[in-house]
């Protein structure tokens, strides 16, 4: 499955994605970012994701960043 597919998938089915799961495809696009103040503002924000145990919060952290996936589809 390509990364697009992958970006379609938890966007149709965001919610019932586990946090896990979305924060690996940020991941993957992170080096597809134009500017690295963008992809090293990715990278902290992820990191601090990861570094959280509570599920509830993960999903919470990921949803901010969930406009980074409908960037990716839009062809930034």
């Amino acid at each position: 499955m390509s990364l697009q597919d992958k970006v379609k998938q938890i966007l149709s089915d965001f919610d019932n994605v586990p946090s896990d799961e979305i924060l690996d495809v940020l991941t993957q696009i992170q080096p597809h970012l134009k500017s690295n103040i963008t992809q090293n503002y990715l990278e902290g924000k992820i990191q601090a994701a990861l570094g959280t145990n509570n599920d509830g919060e993960k999903k919470k952290l990921c949803k901010n960043l969930k406009p980074y996936l409908d960037w990716y589809i839009q062809g930034i």
